[in-house]
């Protein structure tokens, strides 16, 4: 059995090597918590991205979308706790400096922290473990106290006072609260009506301790979010139904049931009624992806008490006033690109020959096809190709490739995970059969069988296969 390590190593070599994730800043060194997706690996987000906006929002009948800013009033942040509660606890080596999340090292020795717990509560288990924790950096067990460290990231952006700390901005440590912001906004330009969605894209920052894991951890990152809108007495029943929804979808794209669990969260949040993570079983172990959670009417009720504007909803059927509560489900454009990348990573043999194909459904594949000339030396089979390629481009992601024998071209497009090659040979040209004058060589890359289809058939036969 293949070890996890190994996998994640294999992971991460393939990624790099075939331009999907390269290190943020790399040419100085790197930056730590940031990376770039590279050509395949922004067509994979895209996919990703474009595959959960279908899902939340082309198909649902009372879901809309929004692009709220990346820098709000700071009060936003002052209402929803961020500045007084977003923090994780870090602990800092007195040899060699290193600073570590508290509870991941005790986590490293099977010990639990909650992420409720207060600053005293994990230094009493902090302590009880000092003799069994090292440091991940020089190996000693020379720690100071665990201290409460602030997630969110200041930025001056429309602050010309020169001291940050009198008018802080900040970016934002996650894409909901510009959802609840504009929750009047929304209902009061669109037809909708509780209960309804609001469903963002965008990037979010968290100013981590010690990112890690690839790209499941970033300071830099990218949610897909929604948040349902409810009466008080509904809220469980659209949990349940979100929870159910949300779990299917990743059945739906593929994904093995065995890769997948709940978790519950043990210890609430003092407003939520529910909360549960779907992990999934990456190369370091089950880990959350996406959380369903029930937060009652928190959050809009926070921004009316700071803002002073009211949030409550008046329903035109009982002319009952409330303030909606909220149904979320969030989850995080890099984790599932890790999942993805985690799930459908395969090594088989195929003509006698060992190779790595990254089995992607259709609709996450970065390119759906790629177009060969058999000999690039050949003009009329150059010309032929371009012509196929422009005719297929127009209709889906499409890639030429010329470079190399046919066989090296395969394997290269098994390693990006497209699902078909088409090949321009002198068959197409009709000089050996006329017969087959004007058909292509079609290449499964699952099985690696091949296929003549005719160039008018070609768009119908790749979106039906």
């Amino acid at each position: 059995m293949e070890k996890s390590t190994d996998k994640m190593e294999k992971i991460v070599s393939l990624a790099k090597r075939r331009g999907f994730v390269f290190q943020g800043s790399e040419i100085y060194g790197g930056f730590v918590g940031a990376f770039d997706y590279g050509p395949y690996g922004v067509e994979l987000a895209q996919n990703i991205k474009s595959a959960w906006w279908q899902a939340m929002v082309n198909r649902e009948k009372d879901i809309v979308g929004l692009d709220s800013a990346i820098v709000t009033h700071p009060r936003v942040w002052e209402a929803s706790g961020h500045v007084g509660g977003f923090s994780d606890p870090l602990v800092e080596c007195k040899d060699c400096n290193t600073r570590s999340r508290a509870d991941h090292l005790l986590e490293a020795i099977e010990v639990f922290a909650d992420e409720k717990m207060t600053v005293e509560e994990i230094n009493g288990v902090f302590d009880e473990n000092r003799s069994k924790l090292k440091c991940p950096q020089c190996g000693k067990q020379n720690f100071g106290s665990v201290r409460q460290f602030n997630l969110l990231a200041q930025t001056n952006l429309g602050n010309f006072s020169e001291d940050w700390t009198k008018e802080p901005t900040y970016l934002r440590g996650e894409t909901c609260q510009g959802i609840y912001i504009n929750f009047k906004n929304v209902l009061d330009s669109t037809r909708v009506k509780v209960p309804f969605g609001i469903a963002q894209i965008g990037k979010a920052f968290r100013n981590e301790i010690a990112p890690r894991q690839y790209i499941f951890r970033k300071r830099e990152f990218e949610q897909m979010e929604m948040q349902m809108f409810v009466a008080p007495e509904a809220e469980m029943e659209v949990y349940e139904v979100w929870k159910e929804k949300r779990m299917q979808y990743y059945l739906d794209l593929g994904f093995k049931a065995e890769n997948l669990r709940w978790h519950e969260h043990e210890n609430l949040v003092f407003y939520a009624k529910a909360a549960f993570d779907i992990e999934y079983n990456f190369p370091f172990g089950f880990k959350e992806m996406e959380g369903v959670h029930a937060r009652g009417d928190y959050d809009l009720s926070q921004h009316q008490k700071f803002s002073g504007v009211s949030m409550e909803y008046l329903d035109p059927y009982t002319n009952e006033k409330y303030v909606p509560h909220v149904v979320e489900t969030s989850v995080g454009v890099d984790r599932t690109f890790l999942a993805v990348m985690t799930e459908f990573y395969d090594e088989d043999e195929l003509g006698g020959e060992t190779r790595v194909v990254m089995r992607f459904p259709k609709k996450l594949a970065p390119i759906k096809v790629a177009v060969f000339p058999l000999l690039k030396n050949k003009p009329q089979l150059v010309a032929k190709a371009e012509e196929v390629f422009a005719l297929l481009s127009a209709e889906m992601r499409a890639e030429f490739d010329d470079n190399g024998n046919v066989g090296k071209r395969y394997r290269r497009q098994d390693e990006i995970g497209t699902p078909h090659c088409v090949t321009i040979d002198f068959e197409t040209l009709g000089q050996e059969k006329p017969e087959l004058a004007d058909t292509v060589t079609v290449r499964n890359r699952d099985t690696g069988e091949q296929e003549r289809v005719a160039i008018t058939e070609l768009v119908g036969y790749l979106s039906a296969n």
